[in-house]
């Protein structure tokens, strides 16, 4: 077998302290975890799976609400080092690209890594889907994810902050803004109306 070019969408959903209790040394480690793994496009793999927090083990109240997860369901989870275990039996031989929506998934799993002394697990190409979106649509601000979708004129997949909607959604989003840029090199379009007929596009995702 040759190498393989994949592109991996990959979102995390993390632990959050309580606003007003301090935890010392605190820092966010990832309870869930999903990934999209595409080969030309295609979904080849899904994985989702919630992940057992090592340092700071009980969640906190905060974070259950917000991210609607349970001290039971991270309990069951895999733990951090059969996660990174995942990422590298999915790279081994192959030329991954990392696609995430923000900085902050690729900065947590360094970190979590360089507590566990595990090595980080991607050494090809890693890409901010929202950095791209900014550039390409000249937005002035960092666009949320799912505020990036309804630009589009579709809904998000599934739940935001459930981390295998979210990458799936993410995937969705970039798919959309390749098409786009390959219509704008062929295409010099002088008013609005003359840009790429998103409702297509959506139909053939949908």
């Amino acid at each position: 077998m040759g190498e393989r070019k994949q592109v991996l969408f990959i979102d995390f959903e993390f632990t959050m302290p309580d606003r007003k209790s301090k935890l010392y040394g605190f820092y966010p480690e990832i309870i869930e975890a999903g990934i999209v793994v595409t080969e030309e496009g295609k979904i080849v793999e899904e994985f989702s799976s919630y992940v057992r927090p090592e340092k700071f083990p009980k969640l906190t109240e905060r974070c259950k609400s917000f991210l609607h997860i349970t001290q039971g369901e991270v309990n069951s989870g895999i733990s951090f080092a059969e996660l990174v275990d995942k990422f590298v039996s999915i790279c081994e031989g192959n030329d991954c690209t990392v696609v995430t929506w923000g900085n902050m998934d690729m900065r947590v799993l360094r970190q979590n890594c360089a507590q566990a002394k595990l090595e980080f697990p991607f050494s090809g190409k890693q890409i901010d889907l929202s950095m791209e979106y900014k550039r390409f649509f000249g937005d002035q601000n960092q666009t949320g994810l799912w505020k990036a979708v309804q630009e589009y004129g579709r809904e998000g997949t599934g739940k935001h902050h459930r981390a295998l909607d979210d990458a799936l959604t993410t995937f969705h989003i970039y798919k959309l803004v390749e098409k786009d840029k390959q219509y704008l090199k062929k295409h010099q379009p002088t008013t609005i109306g003359d840009r790429i007929d998103f409702s297509k596009l959506l139909n053939e995702l949908a």
